[in-house]
């Protein structure tokens, strides 16, 4: 007997899916045979990842689109429901950083970027998807950290924000339960990512206290994290809703 994958017949969007975690959530839900819909703002990056997926044999599009923009979130969940029939699953990846910068150095455009595109982003987002699951239900995962439960020596804007992408998760979880939509949040520890080697950049002295409070003292692979992500979207997980679940090397429970 041939082996469905995890997410067989589930159409997924992947924001932020050009680059990191949000790539390779792309690459891995699409092995699982979900139908991923990829959505990010640099249109080229977007169009390779959709390529390698095609060239593999799986199912995805793109639609290049800014998670600060709602009109955005709306069209990337439209494309969803016109080009495969609907909306199962979100992953809303997307995510920006900066350095520590002390608070009273930092300027307002910083702290409105970082907001937006973590908080604001998640918020848009979310009110698109769950428009579109409650007739029928889904699951919906928002990428936190670390930062949304502990203060990890990044910007306070960044910290704010991943704290509020938990809370907007447990609040969509408890209001949404009656239609069937789960939303859980991941607390992600330190990647390797483009956004972590930015800010290892800025920040070289940052490396060791983001690996070594973690157990395994190291950085992530982008695609573990994926993997707890495609858990989450799956039905495997139908009793897990409201939840904040580390992908961080031990990092919280230290």
């Amino acid at each position: 007997m041939s082996r469905r994958g995890l997410l067989y017949d589930k159409t997924i969007i992947i924001t932020g899916a050009s680059s990191g975690i949000g790539a390779a959530a792309a690459e891995l839900f699409a092995e699982e045979e979900a139908r991923v819909v990829l959505t990010a703002r640099r249109k080229d990056r977007l169009l390779d990842v959709v390529a390698r997926i095609r060239a593999a044999g799986g199912q995805a599009t793109a639609v290049v689109a800014d998670v600060t923009r709602a009109g955005d979130m709306r069209a990337a969940v439209r494309t969803a429901v016109e080009t495969f029939g609907g909306l199962d699953a979100a992953f809303n990846n997307a995510g920006w950083a900066c350095a520590g910068t002390p608070m009273h150095l930092m300027d307002d455009e910083e702290y409105d970027r970082v907001m937006d595109v973590n908080a604001r982003g998640v918020w848009n987002a979310m009110r698109a998807e769950i428009a579109v699951m409650l007739e029928r239900g889904g699951s919906i995962v928002n990428t936190s950290s670390v930062a949304g439960v502990r203060a990890t020596g990044t910007s306070a804007p960044y910290i704010a924000a991943k704290h509020a992408v938990i809370g907007l998760s447990r609040a969509a979880a408890d209001e949404y339960v009656q239609q069937r939509i789960r939303v859980n949040a991941l607390a992600v520890g330190s990647t390797r990512t483009e956004l972590m080697d930015q800010v290892l950049t800025d920040t070289p002295s940052l490396l060791k206290p983001f690996t070594e409070r973690a157990i395994q003292q190291r950085l992530a692979d982008p695609v573990e994290i994926a993997q707890t992500a495609a858990w989450l979207c799956s039905d495997r997980s139908s009793f897990t809703t409201g939840a904040v679940i580390p992908a961080d090397g031990g990092w919280t429970a230290r």
